[in-house]
């Protein structure tokens, strides 16, 4: 299958690398199906493309690239919601706001979208700690 996005080009995929997200992203809540894709084999980040709007993809990078000791804890009804067995099935992604100054790229470190691989579902989950920015700069001094 394919799916030509206006920024990214054309996209071929497979029915399995879909990944579903059942209550949508915050602002796109009718879209629930996304891919994940490489920008290249460099780059640590990645886009998650609607595969029902051709209009709609995130960049994304692992919130690990941004703060190495980054943690969260699950709450029970994600774990459930996105049936969970153990942490070797979870990614978590972070969404980066892009911006012309390579300064101002920040990531949402504060509602990280955590997908179960094995299921392919996911959730934009949002963290109740302060610990975390919504505009976490990617790239300091």
């Amino acid at each position: 299958m394919e799916i030509i996005s206006p920024v990214h080009g054309k996209m071929i995929y497979e029915e399995n690398e879909i990944i579903y997200f059942e209550k949508g992203i915050p602002g796109f809540d009718e879209l629930k199906k996304y891919i994940i894709k490489e920008v290249d084999e460099e780059s640590p980040f990645k886009i998650m493309q609607s595969v029902e709007d051709a209009e709609l993809g995130f960049v994304i990078i692992s919130p690990f690239a941004v703060k190495e000791d980054y943690e969260i804890e699950l709450s029970n009804e994600i774990i459930e919601t996105l049936n969970i067995k153990n942490q070797n099935e979870v990614l978590l992604y972070s969404i980066v706001k892009l911006d012309s100054k390579v300064e101002n790229i920040t990531a949402n470190l504060k509602a990280p979208l955590v997908i179960n691989i094995n299921e392919k579902k996911g959730q934009q989950y949002i963290l109740d700690k302060e610990k975390y920015n919504i505009r976490e700069k990617i790239f300091t001094n």
